[in-house]
């Protein structure tokens, strides 16, 4: 395994491979990698030729009071798991490689990135676009994997690639949780061990939900304000979000009908951990 710490070094692997007719497979990460991370690696290696994982913290997708400075980062931990996984490379960049003195350009994608999260965090997706448009034209590659954790970045991310004909399949792969049901997360190390049990309410919740969906209720309100109640009654766990919104558009839904997305944000102590559930009424799924 070779790490590649430019931007024109990383240019020149991706032609080499290319050249050669390889199939070159890209996974996105800012570290502190987990078996979520780790999930897509193994896709990456089982459908292209060569797999590519960059580490970097991108400042431009963290906002004022966001936490960069507290962001876990153990590159040694990181590159000693890729490589016992087979990677070809790691891209670990520089922030000033990335955007170097007088950059100006950002990427946005509409309706998509002020929604969810987009409320909470502005700016963030804009700053998530940016980076991986970047990455995508440093690496070239012809499939990037991304966990469906994210499912709001996932779906911007593809409408992106879409509407600027990007030459690269997005690839999203199952959410990936702890024993308990906790959606792994680079931030759950930042829980004690008192937080981490008060973070089970995320998940039970979105159970919860299913189960009243797949039982037959279709007012997304309801859906919605199950979990909200659940939140609430947990005294370590602070709602940010929670909402019902369609898997393409990402827009509240009047009536569940088909598939659905139930997406939430809970502040843990001071954590923000996010989490989702698709589901769709009995016989819809």
């Amino acid at each position: 395994m070779r790490i590649v710490r430019t931007v024109e070094e990383m240019k020149a692997v991706s032609r080499e491979h290319r050249a050669r007719g390889k199939r070159i497979g890209f996974v996105p990460t800012m570290g502190s990698l987990h078996e979520g991370h780790l999930s897509l690696v193994r896709a990456s290696r089982e459908r292209t030729d060569t797999t590519v994982v960059s580490i970097f913290v991108n400042p431009a997708q963290f906002g004022p009071g966001d936490d960069l400075a507290s962001y876990p980062r153990d590159l040694e931990r990181d590159a000693a798991l890729l490589e016992k996984e087979g990677v070809d490379y790691v891209f670990h960049p520089e922030p000033s490689g990335m955007y170097p003195e007088g950059f100006g350009t950002f990427v946005e994608v509409g309706d998509l990135q002020d929604r969810l999260c987009g409320h909470s965090r502005p700016g963030h997706f804009r700053g998530v676009c940016t980076v991986v448009l970047k990455l995508f034209n440093i690496v070239r590659p012809d499939a990037a994997f991304f966990g469906w954790k994210d499912a709001q970045q996932v779906i911007i991310l593809r409408r992106m690639a879409a509407d600027l004909d990007l030459d690269v399949r997005i690839e999203a792969l199952p959410l990936v949780r702890d024993a308990d049901g906790l959606a792994l997360s680079s931030r759950n190390r930042h829980l004690s061990p008192e937080e981490r049990g008060a973070a089970l309410v995320l998940s039970r919740s979105l159970e919860d939900a299913r189960r009243r969906v797949e039982e037959g209720e279709k007012d997304p309100g309801a859906v919605v304000r199950g979990v909200a109640e659940a939140v609430a009654i947990e005294p370590l766990a602070r709602l940010d979000y929670v909402e019902a919104v369609d898997p393409v558009s990402l827009r509240p839904l009047d009536r569940i009908d088909g598939e659905a997305l139930i997406a939430m944000a809970v502040y843990v102590g001071r954590t923000r951990l996010i989490d989702n559930i698709r589901i769709a009424p009995a016989g819809k799924g």
